[in-house]
């Protein structure tokens, strides 16, 4: 049974950490924030972060935060909603999660099914890798 326990409170944080970025995302992408959710999502990059995005281009870190920094509120409205969290693996330091994002905005919603590389010291997961497949499924 604590094992079981332990794995759940692991899987609990992993979609913490994956709602937190995103919950920042939809709000910087969506609404006029402030600097300081700009400053969370760049704290939240590891100094190496990388992403394949869905169009399938490759972008550094300090690409994806200068689109990012100049997309503030263009997607007014904006929703992100993870689901299906799933940790794939698991090492000293490294984790590797799988999970479901659905972006709407008014009608509008297209969903993406991403795998990303969180390296982290057990307290603090910092976003290393993420590569986004489009999903047209149900």
């Amino acid at each position: 049974m604590a094992a079981e326990n332990r794995d759940a409170a692991v899987e609990l944080d992993l979609s913490e950490v994956v709602a937190a970025l995103h919950w920042d995302l939809a709000e910087w992408l969506g609404t006029d924030a402030p600097p300081k959710v700009f400053d969370r999502i760049s704290g939240a990059l590891d100094e190496g972060f990388t992403s394949v995005v869905t169009t399938g281009q490759a972008v550094d870190r300090e690409t994806l935060l200068s689109g990012l920094w100049s997309a503030r509120n263009a997607q007014p409205g904006l929703r992100i909603e993870v689901s299906e969290v799933g940790e794939i693996a698991r090492r000293p330091g490294l984790v590797v999660a799988r999970f479901m994002a659905a972006n709407t905005v008014g009608e509008l919603t297209t969903r993406r099914r991403v795998t990303a590389v969180l390296v982290t010291d057990g307290q603090r997961h910092l976003w290393r890798s993420v590569h986004e497949t489009p999903f047209a499924g149900s």
